[in-house]
C-alpha cells in the first residue's frame, strides 16, 4: 500500500512539474524574472488606482498573493510584478497577444470568451444590477419602460441587460457607453435614467456620485457574473499554477484578510461566495 501511495505521489508531482516545464508563460516569467499583470483603474472595489496611483482592490490583492505562490512554485523569490493598466475594451486582447501574463480585474468568465482565452478558478461571483436616478420614479426593472439605460458596450452586463429587456418585454432605450466614467457622467447629467453594471461595483459607484442620496440600486438581478483571472489560451501549466495558488489562499485566513480589506470589516461574504471558495479549494 505504501509503494502505491508513493508511486501515485511521484506521478502527480511529476505531472505538475511537466505541466509547468511546458508552460510558455511560466518560462517567460522565469526568463524575465517578472510577472506582467493587467489591472483595471476603474473597477472599484476590485481593481482600481488608489490615491497614490497604485493598483489596489480585491482582485489586485488576491493576485499579489497568487504571484507570491507562483514564485514559491517555480523557486523564484521575490518575484516582482509589472503592472499594466487595462480597459474593458483591451483587457482580453492584451492576454490573447501575451502582452500581459494575467488580467486581474472584474472580468466575467464566459463560454464565448473561453474560445480565445482561459480563466482561473472563480475569484468572485456577482450579478448584473441597475443604479437608478430616484427622479426617474423607477423602483423596479419593469418601471424603466420608456427610460434610457446606460451600459458599457460589449460587456456581459450589456448581454444580460439586452436579454432581460427582451425576456420581460420592457421597452427601454439601451445607451452604450465606453466606460464607467462616461456612464456615471450621463447618469449625473440626467442624459440617462439608469446604469447597468456588476451590482457590487454599482454599490461602490453609488458612494462616489456627486449626490448619493439621489440614486438607488434596484433589488432585481439581471444576470450571473462569475469573475476569474484571465490567462493565455491553452497554457495548462500557468493555469495549474494560478489555481494551486488560489486553492492555497481560499484554504487559509488570507482570503478573509483580502475580502475585509476590499469591502470593509462590516461586510461578510455571501453564502454563495463561501461555497465558491470551498469548491475551489482542491486537494493536492
Amino acid at each position: 500500500m505504501m509503494r502505491i501511495t508513493v508511486a501515485l505521489l511521484v506521478f502527480f508531482l511529476s505531472s505538475a512539474l511537466s505541466a509547468q516545464d511546458a508552460s510558455p508563460t511560466l518560462k517567460r516569467i522565469r526568463d524575465s524574472k517578472t510577472v506582467t499583470i493587467g489591472y483595471r483603474t476603474d473597477a472599484l472595489p476590485f481593481s482600481y488606482a488608489d490615491a497614490a496611483k497604485q493598483p489596489a482592490g480585491y482582485s489586485v490583492e488576491l493576485c499579489k498573493r497568487v504571484v507570491a505562490s507562483i514564485g514559491r512554485q517555480i523557486k523564484l523569490q521575490p518575484l516582482p510584478i509589472k503592472w499594466v493598466a487595462t480597459t474593458s475594451q483591451n483587457r482580453l486582447e492584451l492576454v490573447r497577444k501575451r502582452q500581459i501574463d494575467m488580467e486581474c480585474g472584474s472580468t466575467t468568465a464566459t463560454l464565448s470568451r473561453m474560445e480565445t482565452v482561459d480563466f482561473s478558478s472563480p475569484i468572485f461571483i456577482d450579478t448584473t444590477g441597475l443604479l437608478v436616478r430616484r427622479a426617474s420614479g423607477a423602483s423596479t426593472f419593469a418601471a424603466l419602460a420608456g427610460k434610457k439605460i446606460a451600459v458599457i458596450g460589449g460587456t456581459t452586463n450589456h448581454k444580460a441587460l439586452d436579454s432581460a429587456l427582451k425576456r420581460q418585454g420592457v421597452k427601454a432605450t439601451l445607451v452604450t457607453m465606453k466606460n464607467r466614467e462616461e456612464a456615471v457622467a450621463a447618469l449625473e447629467s440626467g442624459t440617462v435614467d439608469a446604469f447597468a453594471g456588476d451590482k457590487i461595483l454599482l454599490h461602490g459607484l453609488s458612494r462616489k456620485v456627486k449626490d448619493p442620496g439621489q440614486y438607488g440600486i434596484l433589488d432585481e438581478d439581471l444576470g450571473f457574473e462569475p469573475y476569474a483571472i484571465t490567462l493565455a489560451h491553452g497554457d495548462a501549466g500557468m493555469r495549474l499554477a494560478v489555481n494551486r495558488a488560489l486553492s492555497e489562499i481560499y484554504d487559509s485566513a488570507a482570503i478573509a484578510e483580502i475580502f475585509g480589506g476590499a469591502f470593509g470589516s462590516d461586510m461578510k461574504p455571501s453564502p454563495a461566495l463561501l461555497i465558491m471558495y470551498g469548491i475551489s479549494t482542491y486537494p493536492e
